[in-house]
């Protein structure tokens, strides 16, 4: 140990005698990344945690080390030793098998993509490699997310963490919105996120200017995304404690109004829609579900005025407090989103753009047979760099028309067929649910792929390619599937005892 400690203090030194930092920066990376292996191999749960602390940080440090593609990639290296972890954990008997109820459409489905990697018409097999990764590298986080759910503590402990996480990140974003972008920005980045990190809206008739904030994230387009799935653990599990125990309840009606200023200061129209539209599903689907002969819903009722009124008691703090950031945003969404603006945009960008683009898709060639799964992904551009290869002139703006342009109709059919399959089965879980406790959490999942699957593809591929909404929805989803089968456990009813200090005795 003495010895390398000594050459790690040399080797250390250098980078400092040279002012690398960057280099220094790499080489710490390097020796967390190998413990935080060695950590993941010895207990695979912890190693789950870290690898989405590392899946919400690493825009972080790629904007701060110029975009190298070794960081890029080192999310899919911790994820691949999760796998290989659990899996080793299976052989020892030590986790519980889970065979989805939807796995022959999903099954299918990959397949047909394995095919689209050796398309005829695709420039280069990288590209086909490329998006089958992004399609279905994170599939296997369902059979982690259901072996992860072994007992009430941990449903807990999953939750925590994540909402520490969030309120990190949108306060952060909070922060960047009133600041500006040299904030959490450093001040000469890569060309590849530059303009990433540096984008502005302006409200059409008053002109008002925002600037949309990346937080932790390259670009403002991934912070919105964040926000969705923040907004999805917040409801539910703020949801599961006021059904089930006081313990925890302050963390998470903090982090309501949090993110809900957050999701505002984006001024990102889609992450505002949705997150009204998220929040008052969830209200009403709380209400719905709750057990009604316990005579619950009528405070869950009330409860979820007095969140409604603590989210508006936040936006009046933050109005007298950044009056400008608030009515920028709040001119950019009323100019563009109001039915009564003569700039209204609501259907235009709800409907008519992404229903215009799905239906171009049908303008090219080989709308029967595709262009090869990834032609028209998120990250082309690296591979036409690395490997000197140029993308078919291709694309569309709608989700559904990509998985046309890609896999031709086909693929359409398989992404229908599998995304029905999905649901249908999660809602089963949701109803068989219904009146328990666990009921706001299956519920915020099943929606949250409803949203993705759906209306989030429908406008976009973009969503589904984001590794960070792509992750949790499969992780997500294997815990919705656990649900049913958790006890509850009676030390965190909501009418416990709290729990006493232990006493020490002396002698």
């Amino acid at each position: 140990m003495l010895v390398a400690g000594a050459f790690a203090a040399y080797e250390a030194a250098q980078y400092v005698i040279n002012d690398d930092m960057t280099g220094l920066a790499y080489a710490a990376m390097c020796v967390v990344g190998g413990g935080i292996v060695v950590a993941i191999l010895s207990n695979w749960r912890n190693g789950v945690y870290f690898f989405l602390s590392w899946l919400l940080f690493e825009d972080f440090a790629r904007k701060f080390l110029g975009n190298n593609m070794a960081i890029y990639f080192a999310k899919d290296f911790l994820v691949l030793i999760v796998y290989i972890s659990l899996f080793a954990a299976y052989r020892r008997k030590e986790v519980k098998f889970f065979r989805p109820p939807f796995l022959m459409p999903l099954l299918i489905f990959i397949w047909f993509g394995v095919l689209q990697i050796f398309n005829p018409a695709s420039t280069s097999v990288w590209y086909g490699l490329m998006g089958f990764k992004i399609f279905f590298y994170y599939v296997p986080l369902i059979f982690v997310g259901y072996a992860l759910l072994n007992s009430e503590a941990e449903i807990r402990r999953f939750f925590t963490v994540n909402l520490f996480l969030v309120l990190i990140i949108v306060s952060l974003g909070i922060a960047q919105s009133i600041l500006g972008p040299s904030f959490l920005n450093p001040a000469v980045q890569a060309e590849d996120l530059r303009l990433l990190s540096g984008l502005y809206r302006v409200s059409p008739i008053s002109g008002e200017i925002a600037y949309r904030p990346t937080s932790v994230f390259v670009s403002a387009g991934r912070y919105a995304d964040f926000i969705m799935v923040a907004w999805i653990l917040v409801l539910g599990y703020s949801g599961y404690l006021l059904l089930r125990c006081k313990r925890g309840r302050a963390l998470a009606f903090i982090a309501l109004p949090v993110t809900a200023a957050g999701a505002f200061l984006t001024a990102s129209r889609g992450s505002f829609m949705w997150g009204m539209i998220n929040a008052a599903a969830t209200s009403v689907a709380l209400i719905w579900g709750a057990p009604w002969k316990q005579g619950e819903a009528k405070r869950v009722f009330r409860s979820v005025q007095r969140v409604a009124i603590g989210i508006g008691l936040g936006m009046v703090v933050l109005f007298y407090a950044y009056p400008d950031a608030l009515l920028s945003r709040l001119a950019i969404y009323k100019e563009t989103l109001l039915p009564s603006s003569p700039t209204n945009e609501l259907t235009l960008r709800g409907w008519s753009y992404p229903m215009e683009n799905f239906l171009g898709a049908f303008n090219y060639a080989r709308w029967p047979y595709g262009y090869g799964i990834g032609t028209t992904s998120n990250g082309g551009q690296y591979v036409a760099r690395f490997f000197n290869v140029k993308p078919p002139a291709i694309g569309v703006e709608s989700g559904f028309g990509t998985l046309v342009v890609e896999m031709g109709i086909g693929g359409l059919i398989l992404w229908i067929v599998m995304s029905a399959a999905i649901l249908f089965a999660a809602w089963k879980v949701v109803k068989k649910l219904r009146g328990s406790p666990w009921f706001p959490v299956g519920f915020v999942i099943f929606w949250y792929a409803f949203f993705l699957l759906g209306p989030a593809t429908f406008g976009g591929m973009a969503a589904y390619e984001d590794f960070l909404l792509n992750a949790y929805f499969w992780l997500l989803l294997g815990l919705l599937f656990r649900l049913p089968t958790i006890a509850l456990s009676p030390q965190f009813a909501i009418d416990a005892p709290a729990p006493q200090p232990a006493r020490r005795w002396m002698r």
